[in-house]
C-alpha cells in the first residue's frame, strides 16, 4: 500500500527526469558562462601583477603608456609629449603592442586600421 501512494506521488516517474534535466541545465550553465569568466580574470589579475618596466599598456579608461616606474599598487605611466600619470594597478586594462592590441588574456585581437 506504501509503495503504492511513493509511486503514484512521483507522477509516472516524470520527477527524476526533471531533476536531471535541472542538473544539466546548471551543469551547463558553469561550464559556459561561470567558468570562462573566472579563467579571464584569474588571467587578468596575473597579467596585472606582471606589469613591468618598459611594457606598452592602456588603462581601462583609454589612456594610452609605456610604464615607466612599477611600485606595490601603483603604476607611473610615460604618455605622449613626456607626460607622467601615477595610475592604480587595477585601472590596466590591457597590453599595446604596435599594430595589434593584446588583451590582458593574452588573446591576440583584430589589428589596427592602417590610415
Amino acid at each position: 500500500m506504501n509503495l503504492l501512494v511513493i509511486l503514484q506521488s512521483l507522477g509516472d516517474g516524470k520527477l527524476p527526469m526533471d531533476w536531471i534535466f535541472i542538473g544539466g541545465m546548471i551543469i551547463i550553465f558553469y561550464l559556459f558562462m561561470i567558468r570562462p569568466q573566472q579563467k579571464k580574470a584569474k588571467e587578468q589579475k596575473k597579467f596585472k601583477e606582471s606589469v613591468s618596466k618598459g611594457d606598452r599598456i592602456v588603462t581601462i579608461g583609454g589612456l594610452h603608456g609605456k610604464v615607466a616606474e612599477v611600485k606595490d599598487t601603483t603604476v607611473i605611466i610615460e604618455t605622449e609629449g613626456g607626460n607622467r600619470l601615477k595610475i592604480e594597478k587595477s585601472a590596466i586594462s590591457m597590453e599595446f603592442s604596435s599594430g595589434t592590441t593584446t588583451e590582458a588574456t593574452g588573446a591576440a585581437a583584430d589589428t589596427l586600421p592602417k590610415n
